[in-house]
């Protein structure tokens, strides 16, 4: 076991992390300074970490997979300050992204590319692919990284080593931002001088867009009610509506594409999609009912919201393709299964393989910032204002679009 020289011996005992309390209610307590438990486990001193969307889920309506103390977060990068025996070539000292998804790059699914179904970490007692950092009991209750420090398993693979010297900000969203984005653009298979239409700006959608432009797309339709999510996008190129309404965004995807439909969309929206109160009534009953209860309907009844998913089947061209990259939780009924065989749709979807791209990513993080990963912070906060963080991103209001915590 090595550790970093200068760096105290247990962190004095504990360490200050956010906790998940509740619906809406998260702290920053101290919690149990994390230690090496396996000899491919790492220890990294977190210097930045980011709130998610995909964290907003937990925030809201996945309360019944979540234990009290749960540790959030799963965008996170820092310096080793500890590993065990078995973790390859990271040392300590080393400045790494550690990736959201836990996996061990030699299964037959990472040999695949295929990262996020990692045989090795997969939670196999509840169904479910890779364990992901700080994402409920479904993916392992692996404690997540908006702490001060965080175990890293399987730290011989995982980590990404990045140069000392740049501003975390040019390299954080390797943990998940950038490469969602990259493998939805991927996933969306592009045709030369593309239409894409990408519903939900917030941060994957923000940089989802941006990834299109880049790889060639002609016209890029960003689709937010949100205004400042509409600004940021609109700077950087992308044709923007914030009317999301199910008509108008449909007339306008025609109207500009003379009744075709786009290429592809791309739907970073998922379960957050606005505009289904019935089913938004469903998930908020859901909260009086027993924890045990409530997580079997969530798994097997209804209660996600489908009007993004809706607007993208109506959106996109025959034979186009739609890339699902903003997370449901639950099951969805029913679907129009005639339309999407009749359009000869192509559908794909999955948490993202991050190993998968960062060899893709890398070279556009190391010179030029042609994605404009340097400003696409939209704050920077201390760990303990984490709560405050959560509620105003949550709400969509005074401009919080991506906030960076900085323990």
């Amino acid at each position: 076991m090595q550790r970093f020289a200068g760096t105290p011996q247990g962190h004095n005992g504990d360490v200050k992390a956010v906790t998940w309390h509740g619906t809406r209610d998260v702290r920053v307590e101290e919690v149990p300074d994390p230690t090496i438990m396996h000899p491919s486990d790492a220890i990294v001193k977190v210097t930045s970490t980011g709130i998610c969307g995909s964290d907003l889920h937990l925030y809201e309506v996945m309360g019944p997979f979540m234990d009290t103390g749960d540790i959030l977060g799963h965008e996170a990068m820092g310096i080793v300050v500890e590993t065990g025996s078995q973790t390859g070539s990271l040392m300590p000292g080393d400045r790494v992204v550690v990736p959201f998804n836990i996996c061990c790059g030699t299964c037959f699914m990472c040999a695949q590319g295929l990262q996020s179904q990692c045989e090795t970490t997969q939670v196999r007692h509840e169904g479910k692919g890779a364990a992901l950092f700080g994402y409920t009991r479904l993916y392992g209750s692996v404690p997540g990284g908006q702490a001060e420090y965080l175990r890293v398993p399987q730290a011989h693979y995982g980590p990404i080593v990045v140069p000392p010297g740049a501003p975390d900000d040019r390299y954080i969203y390797l943990s998940d931002v950038l490469p969602t984005a990259w493998q939805a653009v991927a996933y969306a298979d592009l045709p030369p001088e593309a239409t894409v239409l990408v519903l939900g700006l917030g941060p994957v959608g923000d940089m989802c867009a941006r990834v299109a432009l880049h790889r060639g797309a002609k016209l890029v339709i960003g689709v937010d009610p949100v205004p400042e999510r509409c600004q940021r996008a609109y700077a950087r190129g992308v044709t923007v509506l914030d009317d999301d309404s199910h008509e108008s965004v449909v007339s306008f995807v025609l109207d500009a594409t003379h009744g075709r439909g786009a290429d592809c969309v791309i739907d970073a929206v998922g379960m957050e999609a606005h505009g289904s109160p019935v089913v938004w009534a469903a998930q908020k009953a859901t909260r009086v009912l027993p924890d045990a209860l409530t997580a079997k309907l969530m798994q097997t009844v209804g209660v996600d919201r489908l009007a993004a998913f809706m607007i993208a089947i109506d959106a996109v061209r025959r034979g186009g393709t739609i890339s699902l990259t903003g997370v449901y939780g639950g099951m969805a009924d029913p679907l129009p299964m005639m339309v999407l065989f009749d359009k000869q749709i192509q559908l794909r979807m999955g948490q993202a393989n991050v190993r998968r791209w960062t060899d893709d990513i890398i070279p556009l993080l190391t010179g030029a910032d042609p994605l404009g990963v340097d400003d696409f912070a939209s704050h920077r906060l201390p760990l303990s204002q984490a709560p405050e963080a959560y509620a105003k991103f949550q709400e969509k209001r005074d401009g919080y679009i991506k906030v960076l915590l900085q323990p």
